[in-house]
């Protein structure tokens, strides 16, 4: 917890060239910063205020541009100013503006005072202790009518630090995120490359060898295509249908369809237990592959790891069992996250009406094999298929460790470069 004097908050962490000054001051965030309320400037570019990326011109984000025709009320923004959304200030919506231009006249800009630095304040806007504030002093009855306008934005006080603190912590931030970001590029980078080997080592639609093969295979004869149901031990089966309760030791865990990651890997936080009479043949093992059967996630795929623990799957997911003696596992989850796949599950899922694919249409899937190998002391080409892409996702794995440690480290130098005290949100 933050030490407190009459002036104001100290953080728990000081910068050794700072520790001897005096506390951090305790001022109205009016005195900080002035309002921007520049209009008619029709000529400067349409800028948004993205949660990831800050403010970037419009047509570098996703959004649809659902802004009005006539730009003469919106607001002119210019580097160095932090504009905030009036209606979702109580969220923390805000971002430091680095290039000119026009905001929706839905934001509030501000002008950072020459004592005033703007990096800092746009870490410091995000913390707890100033969103709670901003929560209080919003108006309005509901979330959704919930609005900060600059009166009342000026009014909120927060502890500030002379300048060049200001300055030494916005630094240290800015420095982290650029390596957050680089580590963030990397994971992507992996990513993309395995998808792009994907496309390369299974064969396209159409084609009856893949694009690449491995040296020892290169002569081999074609691949075949075979229904998934003729791979399989047994028919696909559908799982436990019953409500997930709070997680609990002494009741099965529940693996549903929001525990599945983009990896296809289970996610522990926040998972679930079920109470149902179940039995070992409810249960997971190892080699079983389970695919999500409807919604907007329909064709997620997840394969099932000993190291997870026992899972009992939902009624929304449905398990199938390869046999070894046809297929691999590893190459067949392989094969779930192939462009060729994900364009079955669209045609397929766009059938019913409503995205879903059942049991029946699941053993219906079109599955490209390699030939057989005969003499049992070769690795298969399935073999080296999946030990190629496995050896990617565990550098994929690695990666998004790194990236997740840094973002909570990040997380926790703002808990202590800001004051917080007690009893504030």
């Amino acid at each position: 917890m933050a030490k407190t004097t009459e002036a104001g908050a100290i953080p728990r962490l000081r910068f050794p060239e700072f520790r001897a000054v005096d506390s951090w001051i305790d001022t109205r965030l009016g005195d900080l910063f002035s309002e921007r309320q520049e209009t008619g400037y029709k000529s400067l570019p349409l800028l948004s205020v993205t949660e990831a990326d800050g403010v970037v011109p419009q047509e570098q984000t996703n959004r649809r541009n659902v802004s009005a025709t006539d730009k003469s009320r919106y607001l002119r923004v210019v580097p160095g100013d932090i504009a905030y959304n009036t209606m979702r200030m109580w969220e923390g919506r805000s971002a430091r503006v680095s290039i000119e231009g026009v905001v929706s006249p839905a934001y509030t800009v501000c002008v950072p005072g020459a004592a005033t630095d703007s990096h800092f304040f746009a870490y410091y806007f995000k913390t707890e202790t100033l969103i709670g504030r901003f929560r209080q002093l919003s108006q309005g009855l509901v979330k959704d009518t919930l609005n900060l306008k600059y009166d009342a934005f000026s009014r909120i006080r927060a502890s500030v630090p002379d300048v060049k603190e200001q300055r030494r912590i916005a630094d240290c931030l800015k420095s982290l995120d650029d390596v957050i970001a680089a580590q963030a590029q990397k994971v992507e980078a992996l990513k993309a490359h395995k998808r792009g080997l994907m496309q390369q080592l299974f064969p396209c639609e159409g084609e009856t060898v893949p694009r690449l093969r491995f040296p020892e295979f290169r002569y081999s004869a074609d691949w075949t295509v075979v229904p998934l149901g003729e791979l399989l031990q047994g028919k696909p089966e559908y799982g436990v249908n019953a409500p997930a309760v709070p997680y609990s030791d002494g009741l099965p865990t529940y693996l549903r369809i929001t525990d599945i990651d983009e990896n296809g890997r289970f996610i522990t936080e926040g998972k679930a237990s079920v109470e149902f009479e179940v039995t070992d043949d409810d249960y997971l093992m190892e080699g079983d592959i389970v695919l999500a059967r409807t919604g907007a996630s329909v064709g997620k795929s997840y394969r099932y790891r000993p190291e997870d623990g026992r899972l009992v799957f939902a009624g929304f997911l449905i398990r199938i069992r390869p046999n070894q003696n046809r297929i691999l596992p590893a190459f067949l989850s392989s094969f779930f996250t192939t462009r060729r796949y994900w364009d079955w599950i669209r045609l397929t899922s766009a059938r019913s009406g409503q995205p879903g694919v059942n049991a029946t249409e699941y053993a219906a899937l079109p599955i490209p094999i390699p030939p057989r190998v005969d003499s049992p002391s070769e690795l298969t080409e399935q073999e080296r298929i999946g030990e190629c892409l496995m050896a990617i996702d565990v550098q994929i794995a690695i990666a998004i460790d790194r990236l997740s440690r840094l973002r909570r480290h990040r997380q926790g130098l703002l808990q202590q470069l800001f004051p917080t005290i007690e009893g504030e949100a």
